[in-house]
């Protein structure tokens, strides 16, 4: 039976909840963190530095919300086990994973080493499955949860140089549908954001270079990049109650680029 009550904006109500973020001092890691925290969530920061995720707890302050500054390398077990232990005994509990962390080395196949790529894999593919499997026990033992796993289009189709990065993401997306159906029994849903190219400072080289940007602008069917605060809404959603009937699924945030 449809309950009229819960068809308000109060769906994506996120008060009283906590997130844990990595990736949390810059781009669209720090964008989500304001969002999440702009619609009620207390948030847990994590980077490998202090200093970005130190200044961005006091602009979540700001918004009259709790921020912890973590620091840890997601790539080693250990420290991903230790942050959301840490934000556990600080909160009391985590609701909300965004598995976020991530870098890039865009060199074509035959130019790109061995060790460039493992480092691609170990950053963007082994560091969420750390954090994944350390929050996610959690979640699990609670009966409540939701994981967030930043994508790309990189996931669903390909460019050229994009060999590491693409794998990653490619897994990436595969990970997030086998959590969601393992965990779904346990009232914890699993998806993905799949974003294009969105104007950062760690895009800004590419956005700079006048080839790439018109190549992008021309590929992509809104005609522009992605601005970091056109990712909001879809965090908010699929970290809000609104989207308690959805898992296992990749929303796409990309201008129309996988439309093509």
């Amino acid at each position: 039976m449809d309950r009229p009550e819960l068809l308000g904006i109060h769906l994506f109500d996120l008060t009283g909840r906590v997130a844990l973020v990595t990736g949390a001092g810059r781009g669209l890691g720090r964008t989500m963190s304001l969002a999440l925290a702009a619609a009620g969530a207390n948030v847990a920061l994590v980077a490998r530095t202090s200093i970005e995720i130190e200044t961005l707890a006091a602009e979540v302050h700001e918004l009259g919300r709790e921020a912890i500054a973590l620091t840890g390398d997601i790539t080693r077990a250990a420290d991903a086990e230790r942050v959301v232990r840490s934000a556990i005994a600080h909160f009391g509990h985590v609701d909300i994973l965004v598995n976020n962390a991530g870098i890039n080395v865009r060199k074509p196949m035959l130019d790109i080493t061995a060790e460039e790529f493992a480092h691609v894999l170990d950053t963007n593919l082994h560091g969420y499955f750390h954090c994944a499997r350390a929050a996610g026990r959690h979640m699990v033992e609670r009966r409540s949860g939701k994981v967030i796993n930043i994508s790309s289009i990189m996931g669903q189709v390909a460019l050229p140089g994009q060999v590491a990065y693409a794998s990653s993401k490619g897994a990436i997306e595969q990970m997030t549908k086998v959590l969601a159906l393992e965990w779904a029994p346990h009232n914890v849903q699993v998806n993905a954001i799949g974003p294009t190219y969105f104007e950062t400072d760690l895009t800004r080289p590419l956005f700079e270079d006048d080839e790439r940007n018109a190549f992008i602008t021309a590929r992509t069917p809104m005609g522009r990049w992605g601005q970091p605060h056109e990712l909001a809404g879809a965090v908010i959603f699929l970290a809000s109650q609104a989207s308690n009937y959805v898992t296992g699924h990749t929303l796409m945030v990309d201008g129309g680029w996988t439309a093509w």
